[in-house]
């Protein structure tokens, strides 16, 4: 019997569309917006970094700022960074806020200390979790084992009786070398018949 679901945040509960961050750094940089996400996606290291807190926020900006040829400032690269990446999910928060009167909720997600300041001031009716499990706070992401680990204590109960739910394969198969019960749910697919599978009620 499930007691502890512990959900993914971007693609889950906030669709994530880091296009919009692209097109605003081309809009100031002059470049192409393929040649931005091309730069992203060969520094990925530098976010990972960020993630993990290994990084600090003005830091992550001097490197990016470099890397990007950004001309704005530090307060225009993180608006461009957040503004416009989340949209909300209502069906899956109002799975959540049914599912919390009768199970443990934990939010576990790989993200940075800037991108979830702006989730909590822009998204408040999000913060209806028992616990929050954050890459930058723990030095960990998904999928090692560690950050599961830690969702795992958080929730209060057995590996077995805990669901976990994320978009990305490698994630839920994670979690699932963990000992949780994993979910898969790739943006657009429907959470709740996933859910009632495993036995939850709500």
């Amino acid at each position: 019997m499930i007691e502890t679901v512990v959900s993914d945040l971007g693609n889950v509960l906030l669709r994530f569309d880091n296009s919009v961050f692209y097109r605003a750094i081309a809009r100031f940089s002059g470049r192409p917006e393929k040649e931005i996400e091309a730069v992203v996606a060969d520094n990925l290291d530098l976010l990972v970094l960020f993630e993990k807190g290994a990084l600090s926020p003005y830091d992550f900006y001097r490197n990016s700022r470099d890397l990007l040829e950004w001309t704005g400032g530090y307060e225009e690269f993180f608006s461009a960074y957040c503004e416009g990446v989340f949209t909300p999910v209502p069906a899956v928060l109002g799975l959540f806020r049914k599912l919390r009167s009768r199970y443990r909720t934990v939010l576990l997600s790989n993200t940075d200390v800037i991108r979830w300041t702006h989730v909590k001031t822009t998204f408040p009716d999000l913060l209806i979790f028992d616990e929050y499990i954050l890459s930058f706070d723990v030095g960990f992401r998904k999928p090692q084992l560690e950050i599961y680990l830690e969702a795992i204590r958080a929730g209060r109960a057995a590996p077995g009786r805990t669901a976990f739910i994320d978009d990305l394969p490698d994630n839920v198969a994670g979690a699932e070398r963990a000992g949780m019960k994993g979910i898969l749910c790739p943006p657009g697919e429907n959470l709740e018949p996933k859910l009632r599978d495993l036995g939850l009620i709500f």
